[in-house]
């Protein structure tokens, strides 16, 4: 049986890919993160399907950070999906998006979002914002078992 990652980042801009991996490696919040980059690879790899398929699929993430806006399936698709299957639905996602439409933040949390976080512009902003949300998801908060 495989490990699962800690986190599943799913990201398509590969400069935020870079710091939030910079970001999350120089907190050392964690040690194993497994990154796809586009909403169709990241229910691939969620459900084990595609060049996913016969990955442990009582294996999850404990945390996804999830962008809005991805090719191939939307971020708020790749939500409703997951929340929809009984054996994801209590994986914690945030939204981690630079779309700060109030529409976008309404759909996701309507759609189970755990978290919403407009990605900051400043390198420093978002190294912080990513070690926080690092922080809470992986060390403070408590998962269902």
């Amino acid at each position: 049986m495989s490990e699962a990652p800690e986190i599943l980042l799913v990201e398509d801009n590969p400069h935020d890919e870079e710091l939030t991996l910079h970001a999350l490696k120089q907190h050392k919040l964690a040690n194993r993160i497994h990154v796809v980059r586009d909403g169709a690879e990241a229910l691939d790899y969620i459900f084990g399907d595609g060049k996913h398929a016969g990955r442990e699929q009582k294996v999850h993430p404990r945390l996804v950070l999830l962008d809005l806006k991805l090719p191939k399936v939307d971020g708020l698709e790749v939500l409703r999906r997951m929340k929809e299957d009984p054996e994801t639905r209590r994986i914690p996602v945030v939204m981690l998006t630079s779309s700060r439409e109030e529409r976008d933040v309404i759909a996701s949390y309507d759609s189970g979002v755990n978290s919403y976080i407009t990605k900051p512009v400043d390198f420093e902003q978002f190294t912080e914002a990513v070690k926080q949300l690092g922080l809470y998801w992986l060390l403070l908060n408590e998962p269902p078992v």
